[in-house]
């Protein structure tokens, strides 16, 4: 078994957070801090293109490949689930989207009794991070790792919808991240000229430099040593082969909704009887681990639309294609610098929300599924997912072995008031789409259909049509009960010598798309890791 020695931090996942927190808690000389990554290096030039996360989502090569079990609420289907397994994680195949979700997402945090995590507590975090190309003020900042720009193209059809939004009382708005992300514009994302701006260019490889960093990629985690209700060492394999990592200070799980909760189970750490029946012996009982799973499903509506360009059309030939290839190479913009989605809109289903409780990614093309080819037809597609679920998953082992894959089942239009946003997410479409500024585009409902009006039915088209958007969080979860999976300073209440920190943490998903939300956390939870070190020494 290969010895890499002994460290004051292991770090497990060099994703969204186990980037920024290899950089954070390297930059104290005094320490020594290992990162480890399934994956391999993100020297893939499919995501680097912003297009190329069609190429890195079920690619082996940078995404783990997990499927959801069969779920009730989308009428048995099972979905492909994607999880980056590559360095900078799921910044490397994600939709790019710089989005903090809304204040009242921290401050409801607060109220559950977690001191230091509402919004005037973590915009300091957000800030720390962001390098934004134009605003340095007191919501955003310039100079941190996280480089935020404009997308680099608009179309037409996306124009006519905002102001369509805009006829139904939804009105347009220069900033998604000012705390209060209600109304339209198109998403800022995370990019540097055309070039996708993932979390190993922003924070690891400029601490790479850096002796007390060490990085091994290929490294795949497989059981937490405990001794003494102490973390002393990890198991993990190199490039298959056995190795042991020991701790003298702290082991940092930040693998993820999925790969955290996954790696304490192997360890013998969650619900018993989960365990037991995955044939791992029980060492320490956390039964909400791999619980309190939460995502946004997105309903994906579809309209065909007349006298306007979408790229069905535009790269329905070979030709088209390598014009926009060929506009790539010499401007960085155009499709091929698109992030997943263009515009966004945040809206109320109904006017009893206090905040938007509905986000819409609206994209200028059309398909059956990812992974498909463009339909032969115009067509705008407007997904809306529902923003705070009441609906709750779960995550656990099924076996001893770190290679199998968990059962992911996030149990989507669980609840009735989930089913009920469902049906009103699509009916506020049709209104839209409907509006006057949409007129000349004749739009034609494609998906679910216009035949489809009472609640029951646009529920169960929901469940036909709906597909995550990639943000599973809360399998760890954060809180002040004892039930709670780690504390407000990310410690699991277990036993010492083991953080949590990243999506999994949030005891309640946010507002929006979570990947900044989940570099705010590592920005926080470094902190909270130096602080506490620093207090250790004092008083030793």
């Amino acid at each position: 078994m290969q010895d890499l020695g002994s460290w004051d931090y292991v770090i497990v996942g060099a994703g969204s957070a186990g980037c920024v927190l290899a950089n954070r808690l390297s930059e104290d000389p005094g320490v020594r801090v290992l990162l480890l990554e399934a994956g391999k290096d993100d020297n893939y030039i499919w995501i680097h293109i912003p297009v190329g996360y069609l190429y890195c989502m079920g690619n082996p090569r940078t995404d783990w490949g997990f499927k959801t079990a069969p779920d009730p609420g989308l009428n048995g289907r099972s979905l492909m689930y994607p999880r980056g397994k590559v360095l900078g994680g799921c910044s490397s195949i994600n939709g790019m989207i710089y989005m903090r979700g809304q204040a009242r997402d921290y401050d409801g945090w607060r109220q559950l009794g977690l001191a230091g995590w509402g919004w005037d507590d973590v915009l300091p975090y957000f800030k720390k991070s962001e390098d934004h190309y134009a605003w340095a003020d007191d919501l955003h900042a310039q100079g941190g790792g996280l480089r935020v720009e404009e997308q680099r193209l608009s179309w037409e059809i996306l124009d006519a919808f905002r102001e369509a939004c805009a006829e139904v009382g939804i009105p347009k708005t220069r900033d998604f991240n000012d705390g209060d992300n209600f109304g339209s514009s198109y998403f800022q994302v995370n990019q540097r000229a055309g070039i996708r701006w993932n979390t190993a260019k922003g924070f690891l490889k400029p601490a790479l430099k850096r002796p007390n960093l060490k990085v091994v990629t290929e490294a795949h985690a497989q059981r937490i040593v405990i001794e003494n209700g102490h973390a002393s060492g990890l198991e993990l394999t190199i490039k298959g082969q056995p190795a042991r990592a020991s701790i003298e200070g702290e082991l940092v799980l930040a693998a993820g909704a999925i790969g955290s909760p996954q790696l304490l189970e192997l360890s013998g750490i969650g619900n018993p009887d989960v365990l037991r029946k995955a044939g791992v012996t029980p060492q320490v009982t956390v039964p909400e681990i791999g619980e309190n799973l939460q995502d946004h499903l997105q309903i994906r509506t579809i309209f065909k639309v007349r006298n306007a360009m979408t790229l069905n059309q535009m790269a329905g030939t070979w030709f088209g294609k390598a014009k926009i290839g060929l506009r790539y190479m010499l401007t960085r913009s155009g499709p091929m610098s698109m992030a997943p989605s263009q515009l966004g809109v945040f809206a109320r289903t109904d006017p009893s929300f206090e905040t938007a409780n509905v986000e819409y990614h609206v994209q200028p093309l059309s398909l059956d599924k990812f992974g498909d080819p463009l339909h032969d037809f115009p067509a705008i597609t407007a997904s809306v997912c529902n923003l705070r679920p009441e609906s709750r998953g779960h995550c656990h082992i099924t076996s001893p072995a770190a290679t199998d894959h968990p059962t992911i089942l996030p149990n989507y239009l669980a609840t009735e008031g989930d089913r009920k946003v469902a049906a009103d997410s699509i009916r506020l479409t049709r209104r839209i789409m409907e509006a006057e500024a949409l007129k000349t585009h004749a739009p034609e409902e494609y998906l679910p259909g216009s035949e489809l009006t009472s609640d029951g039915d646009l529920a169960r088209a929901a469940g036909d049509i709906g597909t995550t958007i990639f943000h599973p969080v809360g399998t760890c979860r954060m809180g002040v009960d004892d039930a709670s999976v780690v504390d407000g300073r990310l410690r699991l209440r277990a036993f010492e010598g083991i953080r949590v920190v990243d999506a999994s943490v949030m005891p309640a998903i946010t507002s929006g798309n979570t990947n900044a939300p989940t570099i705010m956390i590592a920005e926080k939870g470094a902190d909270m890791i130096r602080e506490d070190r620093r207090r250790r020494r004092a008083a030793a």
